[in-house]
């Protein structure tokens, strides 16, 4: 006897119990029963019966002993494999790199301090996978000695592989704020974190012209971003051995003084930006006329301030909008306090408020909103009144939507529209930052004691955004973003506002792919594959001590994120 399946056009398809006879020397079939109606686990059971296969309860086959999350440590560590970033720490294999690789790899799984990275990774494949399982923190700290150790070589192979004479290198500066008072590079300075109350420590990242980290640089807390921009032109000459590269830095980066100590390199290209103050400039002598921007959104000037230097203007109507109501609402906001003060001032007649105090409160509230230029104070003992400075809010206005890139390059090698195109890709280098200092990678908040781990613990983080700048455009058809970017970059208007290609709105407003798989950030893709566990296994009857373990299947999903990463998952 057998189970045959019998299609049914549209219908479900009818199953049914048949056995096979002879008859005159032929093989003929007879229908025996009906089992359609059973549900397709007893239908399979009954095949499995008839084949002679002896059945029991899962349960009695074997029990589960522990489970652990495994699809995203198995993905992760195939990417770092893939990319060769293993055999980058170090040719050979050794018990450092095992351990570097470990943090690495957790600081995409779950980024943790160093304590709790030794706790956590037991509670998924990863500490069994690298054979560092009984690793404590005194141990990983010593694996960050080892590996700060290798940071330049490991830099000059980074750079090796992906910088080229002629690149494109993007460059831009952060900080994140410490917690302690035992690092000598914790500093009080220009705070990017909102934490006014603590110290800080600058790193600076250089990357490709894709966004790939290469390189990182830190430095004290009250170090100024200009200033860090001579170490990466020694980096990128002596250590990298690049003759001929492009520095891309923003306006605070590249300011005329660092302009003016590249110039004396001449093989060194650059792309910044002009301040508002150099743009006004151009406006009073005539060499910048909005009239420019009648029919067009961007026009190559001249300036005899600027030698030697080709200047793109630019105009962005949408951003000329924007400011326009940032600097009316901001501009409302401050008239409202001042309003509040003058009230409180007018109220105080039996003890009137005394000039000083009452310059004190409005100075703070003009700061607050950064709008001291556009307002006109008259403050005396019991008496405040303030009134708009139209000239300097029209003067402001001027530059609404304006803005210049200053290069180096010759027109023969770079067009004015690449230029602007060239300066905008600073933003894969914020984005790195984004990815550091957010969920993803969490650099901040910094513990370390002694500034050898903190620059070691930075560099961990920079690899691990290696590796996830690598897995995010492998997953782009998966994740909220837009996979058409990397070839509208090239062809759309320089200078208007970048649209989203139809694909990433499609996804945005579906929150499907194409296929039907949902689409995911880069945190929750991971949380997925991590449901695909490691099962350790008892056979019925037997020890604990003798033990299997069995792969939860890949989901349809997980399965594809597998694809798109080059990687094959394991199939026990």
């Amino acid at each position: 006897m057998y189970i045959a399946r019998v299609p049914n056009r549209s219908s479900p398809p009818a199953y049914l119990l048949r056995e096979s006879y002879r008859e005159g020397g032929k093989v003929k079939n007879r229908t025996l029963a009906n089992l359609s109606h059973l549900p397709i686990e007893q239908i399979e059971q009954i095949r499995r019966v008839l084949k002679g296969e002896n059945l029991v309860a899962p349960g009695e086959a074997f029990s589960i002993q522990r489970s652990l999350p495994h699809g995203h440590v198995e993905v992760v560590l195939g990417m770092i494999r893939k990319l060769g970033l293993d055999r980058l720490l170090s040719r050979r294999r050794s018990r450092e790199r095992d351990l570097v690789v470990a943090m690495i790899a957790q600081r995409l799984l779950f980024p943790c301090s160093k304590l709790a990275t030794t706790r956590h990774w037991h509670s998924t494949t990863l500490a069994e996978e690298l054979g560092v399982a009984n690793a404590d923190e005194e141990e990983l700290y010593a694996a960050l000695d080892w590996l700060l150790e290798r940071q330049p070589s490991i830099e000059g192979r980074l750079a090796k592989e992906h910088l080229s004479e002629g690149a494109l290198v993007l460059y831009d500066v952060t900080s994140s704020y410490y917690e302690g008072r035992t690092c000598p590079l914790a500093r009080y300075g220009h705070n990017r974190d909102g934490k006014k109350d603590r110290p800080i420590i600058v790193y600076g990242l250089l990357t490709d012209g894709e966004g790939r980290p290469v390189a990182v640089d830190v430095y004290p807390g009250n170090t100024g971003d200009p200033t860090t921009v001579p170490d990466q032109v020694t980096k990128l000459g002596e250590r990298f051995g690049l003759q001929r590269v492009i520095l891309v830095g923003d306006r605070g980066m590249l300011t005329q003084a660092q302009i003016e100590a590249l110039q004396a390199h001449p093989e060194l290209g650059w792309i910044s930006a002009l301040r508002s103050g150099a743009i006004r400039g151009l406006l009073q002598r005539g060499e910048l006329q909005r009239s420019l921007f009648d029919e067009m959104n961007l026009a190559e000037i001249e300036s005899a301030e600027f030698p030697g230097e080709r200047l793109v203007a630019c105009f962005n109507p949408l951003l000329a909008d924007e400011r326009r109501r940032k600097r009316e609402a901001l501009l409302a906001a401050t008239e409202k306090e001042l309003a509040k003060l003058a009230r409180q001032v007018a109220r105080r007649t039996k003890r009137p408020m005394l000039q000083a105090e009452i310059a004190l409160r409005a100075g703070r509230l003009v700061d607050r909103f950064k709008m001291a230029k556009h307002f006109e104070l008259s403050i005396a003992d019991g008496e405040f009144r303030f009134a708009r400075r139209t000239e300097s809010i029209e003067r402001e206005s001027q530059l609404d939507g304006i803005y210049v890139i200053r290069t180096s390059e010759p027109a023969s090698g770079l067009s004015a529209g690449d230029a602007v195109r060239d300066y905008k890709r600073l933003a894969e280098v914020e984005q790195a930052f984004r990815s550091l200092k957010s969920i993803d990678l969490l650099v901040r908040p910094i513990y370390h004691r002694t500034d050898e781990h903190v620059r070691a613990h930075i560099f961990v983080c920079l690899l691990a955004y290696y590796v996830q700048w690598h897995l995010k455009r492998a997953w782009a058809p998966l994740l909220f973003e837009d996979e058409e970017l990397a070839r509208d970059r090239g062809v759309r208007d320089p200078v208007a506002s970048a649209e989203p290609s139809a694909s990433a709105k499609r996804k945005k407003a579906t929150h499907r792919t194409p296929d039907e798989l949902p689409v995911h950030s880069f945190r929750t893709l991971i949380a997925e594959l991590a449901t695909r566990c490691r099962h350790t296994c008892v056979p019925a009857g037997g020890t604990p001590d003798v033990t299997f373990a069995k792969l939860t299947d890949v989901t349809p999903f997980q399965a594809e994120a597998f694809r798109l990463a080059g990687l094959k998952p394991a199939d026990h």
